[in-house]
């Protein structure tokens, strides 16, 4: 529920269109049911993807994966799968796709401002064939998310043109940002340890664990 008071709450999908008017022909008719080989070859060349699911009661996660390009294992053109390498073992997105299998991909390219969306259903899978297929120095992936493709698109610019992300001299300076070290410090207050402490373990991970 949304707790500041606002004054104008577009509440009906007509007063939505009211706003922004109506999609062009052309944006309607590139959604696609399978992946073409122009979505193949995105997905080959992307080294990151977005990952949205949502859960029996709506509540909604986003998660990041990402690994060298094409670490996204397109099977034929109506399936994919995503490997999942080690992380925090939270899984709020394998948890949602058990409630909900519907899930929403956005697939990015560095340096590239379109994107590709891909929309779908969900389930997770361990196959041993598959699972080779998608190892890194060795090391099997334990799951994989399989998308059963519904539609798949390409994105416009216009976001990554407006934000300037791929633009280095826009980027922040890291030096004027906290570490991550210090922001679970602050936000998690664990006892007998310090922000140094906490980015050297982050640090190792990132050295030791990513697979």
């Amino acid at each position: 529920m949304v707790v500041y008071p606002f004054q104008h709450i577009v509440s009906t999908e007509a007063e939505l269109r009211e706003v922004v008017g109506e999609p062009g022909e052309l944006v309607l008719r590139k959604q696609l049911s399978v992946l073409d080989a122009h979505c193949r070859t995105f997905i080959a060349r992307s080294p990151f993807v977005l990952v949205g699911t949502a859960g029996a009661c709506g509540a909604c996660d986003v998660s990041p994966r990402g690994d060298g390009p094409g670490f996204a294992l397109v099977l034929d053109d109506r399936t994919l799968l995503i490997p999942d390498r080690p992380g925090n073992r939270r899984v709020d997105g394998f948890r949602n796709v058990l409630e909900n299998p519907h899930v929403g991909l956005l697939f990015v390219i560095p340096g590239m401002e379109e994107t590709l969306r891909v929309n779908g259903r969900a389930c997770i899978v361990r196959d041993a064939d598959l699972m080779a297929r998608m190892a890194v120095g060795g090391k099997h992936p334990a799951l994989a998310l399989a998308v059963e493709v519904e539609d798949a698109f390409l994105h416009c610019a216009k976001a990554f043109k407006r934000s300037r992300l791929w633009q280095a001299e826009t980027w922040p300076d890291r030096a004027d940002l906290p570490s991550l070290g210090k922001m679970l410090l602050d936000q998690v207050k664990p006892k007998d340890t310090t922000a140094e402490e906490l980015d050297d373990l982050i640090e190792e991970s990132y050295a030791k664990r990513l697979y």
